[in-house]
């Protein structure tokens, strides 16, 4: 759901985008930090913010981080 957010902000389109790990962190909703496979051996850290379901907003990109390798900690930032 965050993909074509990620596409808008980077300017470009991903062939491959696979989710391959993830943490969460619960504040007012939940963040989910997620390392992803955009292709070749690179990967990008995602941090996506779901709100309570009261609120009925959508799935946001909060931040994100590029350049990153498979083995690169999947860390809060």
């Amino acid at each position: 759901k965050v993909k074509s957010q990620l596409e808008e902000k980077e300017g470009k389109t991903f062939d491959v985008f696979t989710a391959v790990e993830f943490k969460t962190q619960m504040v007012a909703g939940t963040n989910y930090f997620i390392k992803v496979h955009v292709g070749n051996d690179e990967f990008m850290h995602l941090r996506v913010f779901k709100s309570l379901p009261h609120e009925n907003k959508p799935l946001s990109l909060h931040s994100y981080q590029g350049s990153k390798a498979k083995h690169d900690e999947l860390a809060y930032f």
